[in-house]
């Protein structure tokens, strides 16, 4: 190829690159006069490279007559300091209107290195404010806010995290990057990704949404409650939306979620207990109240409560308890028959403590052997057992049982069934006639109650 030939190519490709550019460029030699004029360039101010190049400035057709000498002067000065000059001017369109631009204008060395002319970007100030806002905005999100922002990749990978999220996560905000969710999460992770999927599906979901997840921290695990808002992000320089990932923006809100769900469980419960007193007041039979009562108490609660009271004996240090009623709720009778727990087992625990006792299968084990061995049902994994007392006098003990898909008993929850053990105590202690417990009843009183 001819030496004019790569000429003519390389001309051909810088006026390709110029006109794909998307900020307005000119250029302008030594002596002020504009060489090249990009079409971002001609978007703005409406005059085409025909019109421009070969200009001397922008006097007497960009710029007020008034303005173009200190905007040529401005911009010329460029070639004499090094690095870039941002100036803000008027400039005039073809129509003859007003646009505020702001420039960028660096000066050309030539081959000899002396000034050779000057380059000058330009953009309307209201672009480039929202430019800057949005970059502003970007680093702000990054750094200081009080939400945890996360971007994650079409991968599910968290790839950019703020300091918020790092400590909401209870790790480094580099640690993070690149791990797959189910490294940081240990429950919660499927619901998350679920929500990552939609969105990079379907696009950013109307209203926030609120996720339990359980993280895991150095601390150990912990339980929480973040309220997320998704958004889709693609990418501004595709013909066609192309996916670049997920900005999952999240607060945590685990204490006003768990006291509004406290608050709830306790209307419910209190409403339970009420409920319960009205149709036990309807019963004949104290007996037929008491079960009543479980069987309110169990709704929301426990799947299965066991009733076992003390037998009557004559000897106040022979205690024996007999299963008198089990859920699904059956009456108390003669048909009762005695429960044979071995020493230290958490029923006979109760009655010593005076109180409530927790306990849940270990893990590990079978839940079912660990059941069967307790006498309970094959379900069992977390259980609350708690003492009957009536008028000073233990009347034997109330057990509630859990399977797996509920939580372990809480202290809250040994209060609930404390309420409901007083009330059925109460009923069977008048199903006795006031005194048909006493021979076997321990009268000894404890204030001090063990959980």
């Amino acid at each position: 190829m001819s030496a004019s030939g790569r000429s003519e190519t390389t001309d051909d490709l810088l006026a390709a690159l110029l006109d794909g550019m998307d900020a307005a460029l000119c250029a302008f030699d030594a002596d002020g006069v504009i060489t090249h004029w990009n079409r971002e360039a001609e978007r703005i101010l409406g005059w085409s490279a025909a019109e421009a190049v070969g200009r001397k400035g922008f006097a007497g057709w960009a710029v007020r007559a008034a303005d173009a000498q200190d905007v040529e002067e401005r911009l010329m000065a460029a070639q004499d300091v090094p690095g870039r000059q941002v100036h803000e001017f008027a400039l005039l369109t073809k129509e003859g209107g007003r646009v505020l631009v702001r420039t960028q204008s660096a000066g050309v060395p030539g081959a000899d290195g002396k000034p050779a002319g000057v380059y000058c970007a330009f953009s309307e100030v209201h672009a480039q404010i929202d430019l800057e806002r949005s970059i502003a905005l970007s680093e702000a999100l990054m750094d200081d806010a009080s939400w945890g922002v996360v971007l994650v990749d079409v991968d599910l990978r968290p790839a950019v995290v703020n300091a918020h999220a790092a400590r909401a996560f209870g790790s480094g905000r580099t640690a993070l990057l690149g791990r797959p969710l189910g490294e940081l999460l240990v429950q919660g992770v499927e619901e998350l990704e679920g929500a990552l999927q939609h969105v990079l599906a379907e696009g950013s979901p109307p209203a926030p949404m609120e996720l339990w997840v359980s993280v895991r921290t150095p601390e150990g695990v912990r339980r929480r409650c973040w309220r997320s808002g998704f958004l889709r992000l693609g990418s501004p320089l595709a013909e066609e939306p192309v996916p670049l990932g997920v900005g999952w923006l999240f607060q945590d809100i685990t204490e006003a979620r768990q006291a509004a769900l406290d608050t709830a469980q306790l209307r419910f419960r209190a409403g339970q207990l009420h409920r319960s007193g009205r149709a036990a007041a309807e019963c004949e039979d104290p007996a037929e109240a008491a079960a009543v009562r479980l069987d309110f108490a169990l709704a929301g609660f426990a799947e299965h409560a066991l009733l076992d009271v003390l037998e009557q004996s004559a000897d106040p240090d022979q205690r024996r308890l007999v299963r008198m009623a089990a859920s699904p709720p059956l009456l108390p009778g003669a048909e009762a028959i005695p429960a044979r727990y071995a020493p230290g087992h958490p029923a006979l625990q109760a009655l010593d403590r005076i109180g409530s006792v927790r306990t849940s299968a270990p893990r590990g084990e079978a839940a079912g052997s660990w059941a069967r061995e307790r006498q309970w049902p094959q379900d069992a994994v977390h259980v609350l057992c708690t003492v009957l007392r009536s008028r000073g006098r233990t009347v034997g003990a109330l057990t509630f049982v859990r399977a797996a898909s509920r939580a372990a008993f809480e202290q809250a929850d040994a209060a609930y069934a404390e309420e409901v053990a007083a009330r059925v105590a109460a009923d069977l202690d008048l199903a006795g006639g006031g005194g048909g417990f006493e021979g076997g009843v321990t009268t000894r009183k404890n204030p001090h109650k063990h959980r």
